[in-house]
């Protein structure tokens, strides 16, 4: 897990509802969020490299939701996949994003290169992912994959 940075005192033009004049308050660093999510986002990816469906299952909520280009699916069809073994021989995560929804919630949003097992070509996409904390940890509720095909683009 990645460790938490927090800043020991932020200073602000505006105070929190629950604090008033001459509190103080202790904050995440702005990266903290990236890297907590970041973290869990490449459990799940390390679990496709190395075809753990156990490791995949304990990222995902029951209620898992993944909207790809072939369909909607849940838990056990994103689990299933690795019955057979890896489905990700390499990959490289780029231009990661992290937005706070909430405040148990946290979008990462970035890029994804991969190859798969037994092919030479990389493909590419956008990958949003919606995490949602639980205790110290924090678990994959949505995800979405958006396909990198320049062909494709709308200008």
């Amino acid at each position: 897990m990645v460790p938490h940075r927090f800043n020991p005192i932020r200073f602000c033009t505006s105070l929190p509802p629950n604090l008033k004049d001459g509190d103080f308050f202790v904050t995440p660093a702005p990266d903290a969020l990236h890297d907590a999510l970041l973290a869990a986002e490449t459990a799940v990816w390390e679990a496709l490299l190395r075809g753990d469906g156990a490791a995949d299952a304990a990222a995902l909520d029951d209620g898992f939701i993944g909207v790809y280009p072939d369909g909607v699916f849940g838990k056990s069809a994103h689990v299933a996949q690795l019955a057979a073994g890896p489905t990700v021989a390499a990959y490289q995560l780029s231009d990661v994003r992290a937005r706070p929804v909430g405040d148990d919630h946290g979008l990462l949003i970035y890029h994804a290169a991969y190859t798969r097992p037994g092919h030479t070509t990389q493909e590419a996409m956008y990958v949003s992912s919606l995490w949602e904390r639980r205790g110290a940890g924090w678990i994959n509720i949505f995800s979405q994959d958006t396909p990198d095909d320049p062909a494709q683009a709308v200008v």
